[in-house]
């Protein structure tokens, strides 16, 4: 019985250590500014200003886009596809989805203009985000199909609720990385706001 204990004690206090380690990487990550209007629990209505972000588009699963886009933003981002400097990673990594496919986005440190970065490959494009209110839904855990529908689901019944309109298809933000636990992890779901 003590040894149980024992392993269940040492198993627990590695993953307070992981977990704590973890959330100090992401508290050392730029997330971009934004103005908060409203919250309502786990739901927020942000006003964000035109960002800058690096994007590739791919095919597949929700899943499937992710993991393939994030290798060439990664590549372009720390310099290994390209001459210069590395830009510095943000969170959220955004993806978002529309009759064409997948888009898979990093956003580039606040300050950045688009004319002060690196030239991308052919597979990543540098693109102006414009100015936006976005609806958002924050959750954690697993990064399942389900739970994405879930959150999709509760956030457009928030919206119903409020009486709002989306300009847009929801879209997803990933905050962590695969290696944070499941309970650490910061996920949100976004819709933009009709005007």
């Amino acid at each position: 019985m003590n040894a149980v204990a024992i392993g269940l004690g040492a198993t627990l206090a590695v993953a307070g250590i992981a977990g704590f380690v973890a959330s100090r990487a992401a508290a050392d990550v730029e997330a971009p500014a934004f103005e908060l209007e409203q919250r309502d629990g786990a739901f927020e209505i942000r006003a964000y200003p035109d960002l800058i972000v690096a994007s590739v588009a791919r095919d597949g699963s929700r899943r499937q886009a992710v993991q393939q886009g994030f290798g060439p933003l990664a590549r372009y981002i720390f310099a290994r596809d390209r001459e210069g400097d590395k830009i510095a990673m943000t969170a959220p990594v955004l993806q978002s989805t529309d009759e064409a496919g997948w888009t898979v986005s990093f956003i580039m440190p606040a300050g950045m203009a688009l004319e002060d970065l690196p030239e991308a490959g052919a597979d990543v494009r540098l693109e102006d985000l414009p100015a936006r209110r976005m609806a958002v839904y924050r959750f954690s855990g697993r990064w399942s199909d389900g739970r994405f529908a879930e959150a999709v689901e509760a956030l457009e019944g928030w919206l119903a609720v409020q009486g709002l309109e989306a300009a847009g298809a929801p879209e997803y933000a990933y905050y962590n990385d695969p290696f944070t636990p499941a309970f650490m992890r910061r996920n949100e779901v976004m819709i933009e706001l009709a005007p």
